[in-house]
């Protein structure tokens, strides 16, 4: 089937035609290191890495960068106030490279536990600071000016300034703060100057003055530096629709002397792609609000982080995602049917070669890492599917061949683990080539790992164990009283007993 992706940019559904023949070149934005991601951010990696997968499905070589952004972003999309990075270093009276590595590891940690492919690169902000000068040296000329706290780009320079934006909304204005001197209002910094008297931790020579580089300008120069202009994709969150990206696409445009938008590669990338919010209702989305829900706090409450996974790929990434605790309960029930029917399938047949370093967790380009970032484990492939489950293939392809249509795709795998009466061996290749897509590594999970004991559980699996032997001992020997007794003892510790369960869980801690 061919690919079909929406491009923001020109607000439409377009075949993908890489810019370099049975090539993929992505570029995501990445985390600013300043504290840990909420769920929200995560579903951006989880789209990004279901497009890097789908990418590899079709046959591209796939080179995927991943950005870390350890200096230069303010708290919000202005073009003064504090930096995020120095502001979290003076409160928690650390240094600003112990923040950096400290929360790059746990952002690198919940890529692990949502089985998000590595990239073929990270790339880190204060690796290219000379190439962000030498960057903006190149344009400083023709498109930017200089005020007393940076060096500023003028968007009047380039042609389609905003072109990406829906729409300036009240909102978006707010963010632009105003700063006097400024030509536009929507000029943003290209370079900030440290201020007189001050010094920061993180501050560069440059030929504006001691400081350091704009926001903006760190994706524009690591995304050329590493995949070249014009590359194929470049993805981010909606939030970066309105100002982050337009900006970085004024500057590719003056960095490639190109013209207008009406040619997509003009703005460095020919397809933009956004991931829509992650909505929850009680406010708990916003690091401002202290105690936010991070993808570790799903997991002291029992949630397997893969069931996250499942959520986020239950919608269309371009649709709004409302997170419930009732909703991740779901997913995770949907799991393990799942998972079960694997491991029912898996009994059936002798194991297969290389099993438990499955294709789907490598993949893509060979990897070259930033020191300490968590290597890609070995690629192995896997068994072909046979003949008769080219049509569901076929459907499957057709579902994340229509811009990555995951819902549908996720149908598809239940009804292929569904049948009966096929060769278990082929049926289990066509599971794992669709979950080389999906990422929800359900030839290695069990349905013991997906049990997690709440941290705030104090009775151990093996009290569970032994209460439920002795229960089932005395409902043999119709002692119903008993049997009550102890399942209201289980209660009380946390178990919910789970008589019947059609998918075999015995119990779970509430």
């Amino acid at each position: 089937m061919e690919l079909t992706l929406f491009n923001s940019l020109t607000r439409r559904a377009e075949p993908f035609q890489p810019v370099h023949e049975g090539e993929a070149r992505v570029y995501t934005c990445g985390p600013t290191v300043y504290n840990y991601p909420h769920i929200g951010n995560m579903r951006a990696y989880v789209f990004a890495d279901v497009l890097g997968r789908t990418l590899s499905f079709k046959g591209y070589k796939l080179t995927h960068v991943i950005n870390i952004t350890d200096v230069g972003h303010l708290t919000d999309d202005a073009d003064d106030g504090e930096d995020k990075m120095e502001r979290m270093a003076a409160a928690q009276k650390q240094s600003i490279w112990e923040i950096a590595e400290h929360y790059k590891q746990a952002y690198w940690a919940d890529v692990r536990a949502l089985n998000i492919r590595q990239p073929a690169q990270w790339t880190v902000a204060t690796d290219y600071v000379e190439q962000m000068i030498e960057f903006a040296k190149g344009i400083a000329a023709k498109h930017c000016y200089e005020l007393e706290s940076g060096l500023y780009f003028d968007v009047s320079t380039v042609a389609d300034y905003g072109r990406l934006a829906r729409a300036q909304t009240d909102e978006g204005e707010g963010r632009i703060e105003a700063v006097e001197g400024k030509r536009n209002a929507a000029d943003f910094a290209i370079w900030r100057k440290t201020p007189p008297g001050e010094k920061r931790q993180m501050e560069w020579p440059s030929p504006w003055g001691m400081g350091a580089p704009g926001w903006h300008l760190e994706c524009s120069v690591m995304s050329g530096a590493v995949l070249g202009f014009p590359f194929d994709i470049h993805t981010g969150g909606i939030d970066h629709r309105e100002i982050h990206h337009p900006n970085e696409i004024a500057q590719n445009q003056a960095h490639c002397c190109t013209n207008g938008l009406d040619n997509a590669a003009n703005s460095g990338a020919k397809v933009w792609m956004h991931n829509n919010f992650l909505v929850e209702r009680s406010g708990k989305m916003s690091k401002s609000s202290g105690e936010f829900l991070r993808l570790q706090l799903l997991i002291d409450k029992g949630y397997h982080p893969l069931a996250y996974r499942l959520l986020c790929l239950q919608a269309h990434y371009r649709s709004e995602l409302e997170f419930s605790w009732e909703g991740l309960g779901a997913a995770l029930t949907r799991l393990k049917r799942m998972v079960m029917a694997v491991e029912q399938l898996k009994a059936r047949i002798p194991p297969p070669p290389g099993e438990g370093d499955h294709a789907q967790h490598g993949g893509g380009a060979p990897s070259a890492m930033h020191d300490s970032a968590p290597p890609p484990p070995a690629v192995v492939p896997l068994p072909v599917p046979g003949r008769n489950f080219t049509p569901h293939l076929e459907r499957f392809d057709g579902a994340v061949s229509d811009d990555l249509n995951t819902a549908v795709a996720l149908t598809v795998l239940e009804d292929v683990a569904a049948l009966k009466k096929v060769d278990p061996a082929e049926k289990l290749a066509a599971l794992a080539a669709m979950d080389a897509v999906l990422g929800l590594d359900l030839l290695n999970l069990t349905r013991a790992d997906l049990r997690l004991r709440p941290k705030s559980a104090t009775i151990t699996e093996g009290e569970i164990e032994a209460t439920l032997a002795a229960r089932k001992e005395a409902r043999a020997a119709k002692d119903f009283a008993r049997s009550d007794a102890l399942r209201n003892e289980l209660a009380v510790q946390g178990v919910e007993v789970m008589d019947g369960d059609p998918l075999g869980w015995e119990w779970k801690l509430g």
